[in-house]
């Protein structure tokens, strides 16, 4: 028998003030059997991060030609490409092809450096993409927001950014560790 998605309800308030942007998205979340808490949680964040009314989450992890959030255009032209996790470089060379912009949110610590240190060569070279690392305890204290059902707000002030529900907030640590050379849209 396999095994299906757990569905997520997510609440989210957005008040991203270097954008100038603030709304509240009702999300519905498929977390793929495979798939934690935590890289659940760092999806939620980099749809905070990137809020947009044409921003969508892919079909998940079991479907290789889509990223985990993108946005399109009105004729379907990707404008932002969101992966999570340590992707293959191969993969990320060919969104960058496809994408205006790609975004890669990297976590778990020492696996994350070693993937970087491991693709950063050949990603160097990508002129549209971003890579941005997230420490383990930003990641775990996330993964201990994800509930079935939950409302959360986000603030993004000054390049600050703060998740929370009604009981605990996380404030984010990102690292940039490459940042695009072609201005983002």
């Amino acid at each position: 028998m396999a095994l299906t998605a757990t569905i997520f309800k997510v609440t989210l308030q957005i008040a991203d003030m270097d954008r100038h942007y603030y709304h509240d998205h009702a999300l519905t979340i498929a977390r793929h059997p495979s798939e934690t808490d935590e890289r659940m949680m760092v999806r939620v964040l980099a749809f905070a991060r990137h809020a947009h009314e044409h921003l969508s989450f892919g079909r998940g992890l079991s479907t290789e030609d889509e990223p985990d959030l993108w946005q399109k255009d009105l004729t379907g032209a990707i404008d932002l490409w969101i992966d999570v996790g340590q992707p293959d470089d191969k993969h990320v060379r060919k969104a960058c092809g496809r994408a205006k912009q790609v975004v890669i949110y990297t976590y778990g610590g020492r696996s994350a450096d070693l993937w970087w240190e491991q693709h950063r060569a050949k990603l160097e070279r990508a002129e549209n993409l971003t890579v941005l690392n997230l420490p383990v305890e930003t990641t775990r204290a996330l993964a201990r927001l994800a509930q079935r059902s939950v409302h959360l707000q986000c603030t993004i002030q000054d390049g600050q950014i703060w998740i929370g529900d009604r009981d605990d907030t996380v404030q984010v640590a990102l690292t940039t560790l490459k940042r695009a050379s072609t201005p983002s849209h």
